[in-house]
């Protein structure tokens, strides 16, 4: 059998040497392990990088407002998702909260904003998950034991590990935890219950 290439001259032809494979040669009901392997791992960095692929905006921290909000350059106010802190009339608490969120902050103010599902509050302040390099500054406010999960659906992306943080600031005893946590949790002291 002789196959005819467009744009090959009867000379060109007559040096050319085709290699047929004969159909029963490595013919094999099971796949090649070398592109199993190959397909395994495009699958695992496929998912990684899916995984990894959550929309971020950069914010220049202006001013910590108190342990779980801030404001960036610009004018936009960050409420820390997942996490509540003291209030401005709960005395030392606010004041240690609000200085233990500035320190975690890098000295270039610069940070990395992920939102959540919902973005914004009732008051108008973007919901979101700060980032610091590669902390995570609200799960690190928990740990330290400056602030205690407020979790409100469906923002929950990070529940899990904001759980074990504050966990772990309980049983340290650091933080609000040193003397045993807040006789009035943030959440009851806005709406006057204590």
């Amino acid at each position: 059998m002789r196959v005819r290439r467009a744009g090959v001259t009867k000379e060109r032809r007559g040096r050319m040497r085709f290699h047929w494979r004969s159909p029963s040669r490595n013919h094999s009901p099971l796949p090649n392990p070398y592109s199993l392997c190959v397909l395994v791992l495009l699958a695992t960095l496929g998912d990684a990088a899916c995984s990894q692929h959550i929309p971020r905006s950069q914010c220049v921290v202006a001013r910590v407002v108190d342990g779980d909000t801030i404001h960036c350059r610009g004018g936009l106010k960050v409420r820390l998702i997942g996490i509540d802190s003291p209030e401005r009339d709960q005395g030392l608490t606010f004041t240690a909260a609000r200085t233990a969120l500035a320190e975690l902050l890098p000295d270039t103010g610069a940070v990395w904003l992920e939102q959540d599902v919902v973005p914004t509050d009732r008051y108008g302040r973007t919901l979101a998950y700060i980032w610091a390099g590669q902390v995570l500054v609200n799960e690190r406010m928990l740990e330290r034991g400056w602030a205690v999960l407020y979790t409100v659906p469906p923002n929950v992306r990070y529940v899990d590990r904001f759980r074990a943080a504050e966990s772990v600031a309980r049983e340290a005893r650091r933080g609000l935890w040193e003397s045993g946590g807040l006789e009035c949790a943030p959440q009851r002291h806005r709406r006057g219950e204590c």
